[in-house]
This record gives C-alpha cells, sequence and structure tokens, in this order.
C-alpha cells in the first residue's frame, strides 16, 4: 500500500500570471495602479526591524481598532485574516461541512469551487442567465435545499453589481444556512452588504486591502458578522493558528484606515478611467457587462479573446482569459493609470483593424 491512496489531492486554483519585467503593462489580477495610501509608506519608514523577532498580536487589535472606527462596527464583529482569500477559506471550515451542498454562480471568483474540494464540501454551481446575472429564485433554499450560499457582489469576473435588496431576498429563504457575501470590489461601485448583518445573524460579508487600498502585498482581509458568527471564527482561527497576521500588516493596515481622503480619491480615479475605457471599448466594437469594480470583463464582436489575448501579450501588456465554456472569448481587463489604459486602447485598434 503506498501513503499516496492517503494523500489529498486537488485541482489548485491558478492566478494571474506575475511577471518580474517592469515594463509589462499589467492588467490581468486587478491590482490598483496607484500606492497605498501615504500613511503607510510613513509608518513603513518607522517600522523596527528588531520587532521582527516578536510574534504579533494574535487578536491584531490595533488594525481591528481602525476597522471598528471606520465602519461602524463593534470589534467584536470583526474577523481579520491574511487577505479575503484566507477569510474565506476559514469560514468555508467554519460553516460548511458534507452534509448539504453549498451553492455558487457557475461564472465567478474560481477559487470557491477549489475550497469546496479541499474541504470535501459539496456543491452546486448554479449558472448565471444570459445576461451574466444570478436568478435570486435559484439560491432559496425552498427550491435548493443547501448547507449555504456564497456570492460575489460585484461578481468577478464579469463586473456585475445585484442591489442589497436582492442579497437580502437570498438571505430570507436561507435562515437556516449561512450566506457569504463576497465584496472585494465594493468600493468601485454600489452599496455595501454590510447593513445586513444588523438584521440577520446568518451574514457574512467579507472584504479585502488589495483592490481599493492598494495593499495586495500585505495580505489583508476582513469579515463582517454577528458576534456569534465572528466568535466561530476566531474560535476555527485559533485552533488553525494563533498569529495568521504579520507585524507589518497590522500597522500598515491600520495606516492605511485612517487616511480616508486618500482611499475616497483613489477609488474616484478609478471609476472615472474606467467609464472612459468602456466608451473607447465600446468605440472598437466590444461588448461587456456594465462593471462595477476595477476591471471591464469585454469580448470582441468578432475576434476570438484568445488571439486578442495572445496579441497583446506579445505587445507586453498582459490581461485576464480564461478557456472555459461562455467565457472563452472574453478578456477581463483590470484598469491601470490612464497612461496605461491609453496605450491599451491604442494596442486594441491596431489588434482588432490586423485581426478583423
Amino acid at each position: 500500500m503506498s501513503y499516496e491512496e492517503y494523500v489529498r489531492k486537488v485541482v489548485p486554483y491558478v492566478p494571474g500570471e506575475q511577471p518580474k519585467d517592469r515594463s509589462i503593462i499589467k492588467l490581468n489580477t486587478n491590482e490598483c495602479p496607484y500606492p497605498p495610501a501615504p500613511g503607510v509608506k510613513e509608518i513603513l519608514s518607522k517600522t523596527r526591524y528588531e520587532d521582527m523577532r516578536l510574534y504579533p498580536d494574535p487578536e491584531a487589535q490595533d488594525l481591528l481598532d481602525e476597522l471598528s472606527d471606520f465602519y461602524k462596527m463593534p470589534s467584536d464583529r470583526i474577523f481579520v485574516g491574511v487577505g479575503s482569500d484566507d477569510v474565506l477559506a476559514m469560514a468555508y471550515l467554519t460553516f460548511f461541512n458534507s452534509d448539504k451542498p453549498i451553492l455558487f454562480p457557475d461564472i465567478t471568483y474560481s477559487f470557491y469551487d477549489v475550497w469546496a474540494e479541499l474541504y470535501r464540501i459539496p456543491y452546486e454551481q448554479i449558472p448565471l442567465d444570459d445576461d451574466f446575472r444570478i436568478r435570486i429564485e435559484d439560491y432559496y433554499s425552498e427550491n435548493r435545499p443547501n448547507g449555504g450560499v456564497i456570492i460575489a457582489n460585484p461578481n468577478a469576473p464579469v463586473g456585475l453589481y445585484e442591489p442589497v435588496s436582492r442579497i437580502e431576498e437570498i438571505v430570507k429563504h436561507n435562515r437556516d444556512s449561512v450566506v457569504i457575501i463576497d465584496e472585494a470590489y465594493i468600493d468601485f461601485g454600489g452599496e455595501s452588504a454590510i447593513s445586513l448583518t444588523d438584521k440577520y445573524d446568518n451574514v457574512l460579508v467579507v472584504q479585502t486591502f488589495s483592490k481599493s487600498r492598494a495593499m495586495a502585498g500585505m495580505r489583508i482581509g476582513f469579515a463582517f458578522g454577528s458576534k456569534k458568527l465572528i466568535k466561530y471564527m476566531k474560535d476555527v482561527k485559533f485552533s488553525f493558528n494563533s498569529y495568521t497576521m504579520n507585524r507589518p500588516s497590522i500597522e500598515l493596515g491600520a495606516a492605511a484606515l485612517r487616511d480616508t481622503d486618500y482611499f475616497k480619491d483613489t477609488c474616484k480615479k478609478i471609476i472615472r478611467t474606467r467609464e472612459m475605457v468602456k466608451e473607447k471599448l465600446s468605440e472598437l466594437d466590444f461588448v461587456f457587462p456594465d462593471s462595477m469594480t476595477n476591471f471591464v470583463f469585454a469580448k470582441h464582436k468578432s475576434i476570438p479573446g484568445e488571439a486578442i489575448f495572445n496579441a497583446l501579450k506579445e505587445r507586453h501588456i498582459y490581461v485576464r482569459h480564461w478557456n472555459k465554456d461562455r467565457i472563452s472569448d472574453y478578456l477581463r481587463i483590470t484598469i491601470g493609470t490612464d497612461e496605461e489604459m491609453d496605450k491599451l486602447i491604442d494596442a486594441l485598434s491596431e489588434i482588432t483593424k490586423n485581426l478583423v
């Protein structure tokens, strides 16, 4: 008998490419094109390297306090982790089991099924409609008995946002299971569902510092929920690893939250550029859902997505492409600086003329 019979074999999540060439225009992983808040740089310059010998605060209280102040939420209703991926993985481990399948869309963040496979949780991927929108009745427990629901809002990679009123209907119809709302992109459009955590004790709303706060490299994620849900998650977290957040992430994350004006200005710049890009893409015969994120999910009316993807890569412009049913002709294009997007549009103009 081989030890391999006992190995937990999974197909891992595949992230976007991380090229080391700084001359590449990198529009493939939805990173913020602007630096973190100036206060982050100030704290970083004062970081004592000798303190790295010490363990961090396992509760990450400084970060929790700033999150509590910014979002007007008691700290015992906030959970922090190593990026929203860590927070979501802890939520899976805490709230989902093998008794009933969890539900999420067929076109969404592609880590959801990976975690389900990893933790041996059954799942159903519910098809989006022809316009890439969720049909909320598909997630009602009376229609599909389930052990939980996870919805990205706005959804990735399509970029569409669902009003909180529609999300609430899903919650109302799943009072016996936990509903997770993944709001990685909420700062670029729409209203957060955080308010639902005041009304329902089975809702978890997850956000991240990786997009709007320009701190993907620091790996900071957080979640809001009822006091009871957060307590359950912390119990699991501290049974897994007491020191998930490192010292710099706690300190720098807290500093980022204190600079509200910079945060708002950064979001406004990205939104303004996104709307400009939509106009330019339309002029080049691209179609796309109306994104409320920091990316646009676009396809050309006549040219295959893979051909455009390869042509852009030859010009040192990286976007994201999936060879999957229904979306193989689409490209997910991160919103960069105005200068980067001008170069993208120029490249697409040349490419589409040559390939049509």
